[in-house]
């Protein structure tokens, strides 16, 4: 696993529940108003060391009976060759997992909500899904993108864990009329709109 951040100790990123956070690096994506741009370009990720998967262990090993879970986030966890295995290690020391992602892995999530091995997930949409919008802001060139991200609904649809779809709305790329049409395409699920916290737009 390739770790680029670790908060240890966090009361909102899964709600109800106080956990520790795992960041890691990379990502496929290229959204222009990332939250965190150095988990995402290269250039950027080149710059921090990776944190080792044992000093996370360590510092969950010691608050097993203060933390209710683990969230793991990123960039894209998916993308992680080792993900799976990291989270057999996290569930074995008895916490619950919340994994983050865009959706674009969908035999990824499929194993692991198989597997027993993640108990939340929290997917971005990010925007309507049609084709030419959706690829305008992941600025990714990948003519399967759209049915992957419906794949991946479906299968949280079907799985019967616990998970909430959700869009952080950015001005420049959400009208009115696309979070109108989000929140009533969405409305049979837990979906929500999130603000945008104002960062520098990198622009693709």
């Amino acid at each position: 696993m390739r770790i680029g951040g670790f908060e240890k100790q966090s009361f909102i990123d899964w709600e109800g529940k106080v956990t520790a956070v795992v960041f890691t690096k990379g990502c496929n994506f290229r959204c222009p108003f990332c939250h965190n741009p150095e988990l995402v370009y290269p250039e950027l990720i080149r710059k921090s060391e990776d944190i080792p998967e044992q000093d996370i262990f360590g510092y969950l090993l010691s608050r097993q009976n203060w933390l209710d879970g683990v969230v793991i986030t990123g960039g894209e966890p998916a993308l992680q060759k080792d993900l799976k295995n990291f989270t057999i290690k996290i569930k074995a020391m008895g916490f619950a997992v919340k994994l983050d992602t865009n959706g674009s892995f969908p035999m990824v999530l499929k194993d692991l909500i198989d597997s027993r091995l993640i108990d939340f997930v929290a997917m971005d949409i990010k925007t309507v899904l049609e084709p030419d919008k959706y690829q305008e802001i992941c600025a990714i060139e990948d003519h399967d993108l759209l049915k992957k991200i419906e794949e991946s609904i479906g299968i949280l649809k079907e799985s019967g864990i616990d998970y909430q779809l959700r869009t952080t709305v950015v001005p420049r790329f959400h009208t009115k009329n696309i979070t109108d049409h989000l929140v009533e395409y969405f409305s049979y699920c837990n979906y929500r709109l999130q603000e945008f916290r104002e960062t520098k737009i990198v622009e693709a």
